[in-house]
């Protein structure tokens, strides 16, 4: 092998290396916040159930068709806990990989960037918990037929909480996207001005699909995205402002 070749494929298995130090780091903490929540696991349970049970009728439970999903259940509950518990060290790892092959101007964007998703993300899901859960579970109760028992599958309770806190924690990230195809020239601030009309067809549309089949759950996420879009381009806004002052000022 020549020295040309070694010298190219040496940066690139250094590069491997690295990931998977990080890779390795990231899945460290994972396991160790999910060992130290095990012994909460049947408490975080209770905690996730807790807008379900409130609007259930008195005296009435979720129930467990199969045998194993007592045990499966919480565990599973706990490992979502123990994810978004690890996922600021995951994201620091995994800044702390690219951060070194960026310029100084994309590492001032791409942090904040880090930084806003996260927040996001758990403001949507802190939206969905308090906010959407108990007016979707409310009226989803008092829609029940008479002779009905509302009998919820807690495996099933399970998935539909955790798909409705991804779609939310990805809907509230509708500012970061717009921001970052701003800044990276895809589109103008004008062309997301213009764009509104077709912007509030698709948050419908994507409410309608990711929510319910209930008008209170659609709107509840398509008005907040609604919302989200036009603060990213209030953000657009003022960022265009700042750079065209930082170029308007004489360099020293």
């Amino acid at each position: 092998m020549s020295e040309e070749q070694l010298g190219v494929g040496q940066p690139l298995i250094e590069h491997l290396i690295e990931l998977r130090r990080r890779l390795l780091w990231a899945a460290s903490v994972f396991v160790l916040c999910l060992l130290a929540l095990l012994p909460f696991a049947k408490q975080i349970y209770a905690l996730v159930a807790q807008p379900l049970m409130a609007a259930l009728p008195q005296g009435t439970h979720m129930i467990a068709t199969d045998v194993a999903a007592p045990f499966f259940v919480p565990l599973k509950v706990t490992a979502m806990a123990a994810f978004l518990l690890s996922l600021p060290h995951t994201l620091f790892q995994l800044w702390a990989f690219v951060a070194p092959a960026l310029y100084k101007q994309e590492k001032r964007l791409v942090l904040p960037l880090l930084l806003s998703s996260l927040t996001l993300f758990a403001a949507g899901m802190a939206f969905c918990y308090f906010l959407v859960f108990p007016v979707v579970f409310k009226f989803l109760s008092g829609t029940t037929p008479d002779g009905v028992n509302m009998a919820t599958d807690i495996g099933n309770y399970v998935s539909f909480v955790i798909g409705m806190f991804v779609a939310f924690g990805t809907a509230f990230e509708v500012p970061v996207a717009v921001v970052l195809l701003h800044r990276m020239g895809v589109i103008s601030l004008e062309k997301l001005k213009q764009a509104r009309p077709y912007v509030v067809v698709g948050a419908f549309i994507v409410a309608a699909v990711l929510t319910p089949p209930d008008v209170l759950s659609q709107f509840m996420l398509a008005v907040p995205m609604l919302l989200l879009y036009e603060i990213g381009i209030i953000v657009c806004r003022f960022g265009g402002k700042a750079a065209a002052e930082n170029e308007k000022t004489p360099q020293q």
